[in-house]
């Protein structure tokens, strides 16, 4: 699968790398305004202002497309969640993750369905975006075990990549607006840490 990375492209194109990045960006924009099954190369197209052909000579086909929008505009990278301590790394995450989160609400609840119905979209999903984000928030607990903080990989650990995500991009659904930064925060102190460092909570 072909995907927008942080990697400079080894395929030969007549597309420079900053209309490509520009083009991979387009496609949230139109999922915010579109469901999934309507989104088409041709409304991306439009959108950028570029043909049909361009989109097809980067990418085969609309879900490769989605995936490398999606990884291009994802809310992170591992660089910036690594602040040398177990409280600083998801804190810094849940900025991030405020700073994206009304504008990729929309595009993630289409992408949502999509991947329901769509199984060559789950596969560009989960390889351009999901293993990705799992392999960098799992890293950063790695990096506090090395660093003696917690003491051992904890057993929840497992389920970091997954809660932050579905509090952004769930709490919309529920009624109650947008995840802001007061309540990731308190998710952070009040959940997160005694999951990891539950010793921190001991007297």
């Amino acid at each position: 699968m072909l995907d927008v990375t942080d990697e400079p492209s080894t395929r030969r194109s007549r597309v420079s790398r900053a209309r490509e990045m520009e083009l991979a960006n387009a496609a949230p924009d139109v999922l915010g305004e579109v469901s999934y099954e309507e989104l088409s190369m041709d409304l991306v197209a439009a959108q950028v202002r570029c043909s049909k052909a361009t989109l097809d000579e980067l990418w085969p086909a609309k879900p490769q497309l989605v995936g490398a929008a999606l990884h291009a505009t994802r809310p992170m990278r591992p660089e910036e969640v690594d602040t040398g301590t177990l409280h600083g790394d998801p804190l810094t995450m849940v900025g991030l993750l405020v700073a994206g989160g009304e504008t990729m609400t929309a595009p993630a609840a289409a992408v949502g369905h999509g991947v329901l119905t769509d199984e060559e979209l789950a596969r560009a999903v989960g390889t351009s975006v999901v293993e990705p984000w799992f392999a960098d928030l799992i890293g950063s607990v790695e990096r506090a075990v090395e660093r003696r903080e917690p003491a051992t990989r904890p057993p929840g650990a497992h389920f970091l990549p997954e809660v932050p995500l579905s509090l952004a991009l769930n709490r919309p659904l529920f009624g109650r607006g947008p995840a802001d930064t007061d309540h990731l925060t308190r998710w952070v102190d009040q959940l997160l840490l005694p999951l990891l460092e539950p010793t921190a909570l001991q007297p």
